[in-house]
């Protein structure tokens, strides 16, 4: 279980660098290594290690050692008996729908919409909105992208790609001001680009920004409306004046 939180309760001796404490606690190890001890006042923990380079625990019986190390700090717990529990752990987020296969609730958090059950992820784009509609092919929620034109694609990129539907409306909608070929739609080191037809010979490629098409600029590019306010598809073009 990769992704657990573990925790330790019970009469324990917590000994830092420079204390030593003891009482009735609770002692938490986060999948990051981070590690709290917890008494039974106030929120906060009454000793810590912060994503501990290694956490170690030696059991005897129902005794305990734990040994967490960062550097050259220690932060060591030990008891003569302890009660365990581990508990698989997640993201917390926004929850956004259910799976519908899994049944697992769907979570927004840290950039994707998460399967609490399973642990499934699909990442999402920049500036996307997650739907309360649902595909119509796998019963997945849909996002809302703005790309060129809004478009609605499923989270799971592999029943409908985001890129195709950009494609499908913009692939040689606009021509290289540099050489006049077509621009096409284009992934390259992992960004959506209008890049020149004619690669390699014209390296021309412009990122397609989270925003939609709404004018002309002067140099004959596409101009878009963006978070930010209006931007030619340049964005080192000089002859959009906004």
């Amino acid at each position: 279980m990769p992704d657990a939180i573990r925790a330790f309760a019970g009469d324990c001796t917590v000994e830092t660098d420079d204390r030593t404490y003891r009482g009735r606690v609770l002692v938490l190890v986060k999948p990051d290594r981070t590690v709290l001890v917890h008494d039974a006042g106030g929120y906060q923990p009454v000793a810590w290690l912060t994503r501990a380079d290694s956490v170690t625990v030696e059991r005897d019986g129902p005794g305990v050692g734990l040994t967490a190390r960062l550097d050259d700090r220690r932060l060591r717990v030990t008891a003569d008996r302890i009660r365990k529990s581990v508990y698989r752990a997640s993201a917390a987020g926004v929850p956004v729908g259910t799976h519908p296969e899994s049944g697992g609730a769907l979570i927004r958090a840290d950039g994707a919409v998460v399967d609490a059950d399973t642990d499934t992820r699909y990442p999402l784009v920049a500036g996307a909105t997650v739907l309360d509609s649902a595909c119509s092919d796998c019963g997945l929620p849909l996002v809302s992208v703005d790309r060129g034109a809004t478009f609605e694609v499923c989270i799971d990129r592999a029943c409908q790609p985001l890129d195709g539907v950009v494609r499908e409306r913009f692939d040689r909608a606009w021509t290289c001001p540099d050489c006049g070929d077509d621009l096409r739609i284009i992934r390259r080191k992992g960004r959506l680009l209008a890049g020149c037809d004619g690669y390699p010979d014209c390296e021309t490629a412009f990122t397609v920004p989270a925003g939609v098409f709404v004018d002309d600029c002067p140099c004959g590019l596409p101009v878009f409306e963006t978070a930010t306010g209006r931007r030619c598809l340049d964005g080192t073009c000089d002859r959009w004046d906004g």
